[in-house]
């Protein structure tokens, strides 16, 4: 008897865009420009675009494995490039603008990229990452013309990705390689230390966008017009440009841009139904409408992650647009997506991230890594492992995670109940204070509560006879006032009265990381040293 078999298709992701331009070939990839301006292109001709970019990389020597590097914002020229890179089995490295030159130089060192492709309002900060390292040959200018770029004598060939691509009539052929293959590289923001490189693989991203998509995740439709103010350099804009066309929907990308009125204009303009992004950039919008008035009635949820929710800001968005909003956690390490909460859940909460999805599986363990007996209601150190989980940072012959495939995220958590993950803070956040530990992420939620507070963080300052004691740093909402006295006493009989922090620091704005978290490195480095 001979057995049936099924079909081998590759788990790659050329897949989607593929899929978009032959199903949803009028359906529409939006950027936001300077002046209110706004270019689109339809799936259809992003596909075509992205293919003959291809053929161009080939003609330069790219292929299976070569990394190429992008320093560039969320635009249609990125989307077409990343295509163009991960069709053709290239492994597309993003690099944070937001980074020093420094940096981004020795991540280009470390992962040997020959070509960078980079955003002309960028040039200034390529052409410095590019004296820093031996290893480019070659520059691509998108999204704007090349007179940035102060040429150098002996520096790299630069030239326009348009104005080169107007000479390329071929299309390259997509997808004939193994889906375990790289296709990209994303090193961690570094805001609690140095920065990682993690690797993606297309079959770990395409079911990644799977998982994405499901009805109680983004649950992303045709119908939708996806606003993804994540930046593609943020651990793959989480997933939203293999999500979006991959379900047919409207992709918006708001360009270098991502203030409160630009936004505004956006989500208006084109009937945006699902906004991404980190906590900031949603308060950054609420402020611009009610000062403005203005209304945003076709938007209707909004998904947040990257940094903690605070429940004030929540409640803030949520009556200011009319909108449920999502929370998520996630990491770098997990392509990025961890746990999302349900669209329409009605105990959803701030401090609440939602259940994780089928193909991550989370488990709580003790301080050595043995897994705690009762894994309800009580905290633990957090473990992942599934099919889009690190099993090895880049270029370490050590694996990230333990004999069982279990990977240590540092983030102390409980499940409730229902089996939502509830993140209490970061085990290297902690405050030994007199040989006992405090929690900064409880302070920083009570206190995130109050009306007046926009952002809220504690570290720990050196103490002579504690060791540690615990300093809040404040960042009030405009035209609000509040004292010291007030502050401190929203702590009293929730948290142990030596948790109290000793100090309060008002900053008109919050230090934040490059992927919108509060650089707490930052505030450590300024604050954290006894009479700092």
């Amino acid at each position: 008897m001979i057995d049936g078999t099924m079909q081998d298709f590759a788990l790659t992701l050329d897949k989607f865009l593929v899929h978009a331009a032959k199903w949803h070939p009028r359906a529409q990839v939006v950027t936001g420009r300077d002046g209110g301006r706004t270019d689109r292109v339809s799936y259809a001709e992003l596909k075509a675009r992205s293919m003959r970019i291809s053929a161009m990389l080939q003609g330069y020597g790219v292929g299976v494995g070569d990394r190429v590097a992008t320093l560039a914002w969320n635009t249609q020229a990125h989307v077409e490039t990343w295509y163009a890179i991960m069709g053709i089995g290239a492994v597309c490295h993003t690099l944070n603008p937001r980074l020093t030159a420094a940096q981004l130089a020795s991540m280009l060192t470390q992962s040997g990229c020959r070509l960078l492709v980079a955003s002309a309002d960028l040039s200034p900060l390529a052409q410095q990452v590019v004296a820093r390292t031996s290893t480019v040959e070659r520059v691509l200018i998108i999204d704007g013309p090349v007179d940035a770029w102060q040429g150098e004598r002996y520096g790299p060939s630069v030239a326009s990705l348009e104005a080169t691509l107007n000479d390329v009539r071929q299309l390259a052929v997509w997808g004939s390689f193994d889906e375990r293959a790289a296709c990209g590289l994303c090193f961690t923001s570094g805001t609690t230390g140095a920065p990682k490189g993690v690797t993606y693989t297309h079959r770990a991203s395409f079911l990644h966008t799977l998982r994405a998509l499901q009805a109680d995740v983004m649950a992303i439709t045709a119908s939708d017009s996806v606003l993804t103010v994540v930046p593609m350099f943020h651990a793959n804009a989480w997933g939203l440009p293999f999500a979006v066309p991959a379900a047919g929907a409207k992709l918006v990308l708001p360009g270098r841009h991502a203030d409160g009125a630009h936004l505004a204009r956006l989500i208006q303009s084109e009937s945006v139904t699902i906004g991404v992004g980190v906590p900031t950039v949603w308060l950054g919008l609420v402020e611009h409408l009610e000062a403005s008035g203005a209304e945003l009635p076709s938007l209707k949820r909004i998904i947040v992650g990257g940094a903690p929710m605070p429940p004030a800001l929540m409640e803030r968005i949520e009556r200011c647009l009319g909108v449920s909003v999502q929370t998520s956690w996630g990491m770098t390490e997990l392509s990025p997506s961890g746990t999302v909460s349900p669209p329409h859940d009605p105990k959803r909460s701030a401090a609440t991230s939602g259940r994780p999805a089928v193909g991550v599986d989370l488990l709580l363990t003790d301080a050595d890594g043995r897994p705690l007996p009762e894994q309800r209601g009580v905290e633990g150190h957090l473990r992942v492992r599934g099919a889009s989980v690190i099993d090895r940072y880049f270029g370490d012959e050590r694996r990230a995670t333990d004999a069982d495939g279990w990977f240590g995220t540092g983030d102390l958590a409980r499940i409730d109940s229902d089996g939502n993950l509830i993140v209490t803070g970061r085990a290297k956040d902690l405050i030994k204070s007199g040989g006992e530990w405090i929690n900064p992420a409880e302070i920083e939620a009570i206190v995130g509560r109050l009306p007046e507070v926009s952002l809220a963080a504690v570290i720990g300052r050196t103490d002579p006879k504690w060791g540690e004691r615990p300093v809040l740093v404040v960042e009030l909402r405009e035209h609000r006032a509040i004292t010291d006295e007030v502050l401190l006493a929203a702590l009293r009989g929730q948290v142990a009265p030596w948790w109290i922090p000793d100090a309060v620091i008002r900053l008109a704005h919050m230090p934040l990381a490059s992927t919108g978290k509060i650089d707490k490195m930052c505030l450590r480095a300024q604050y954290a040293m006894d009479g700092g």
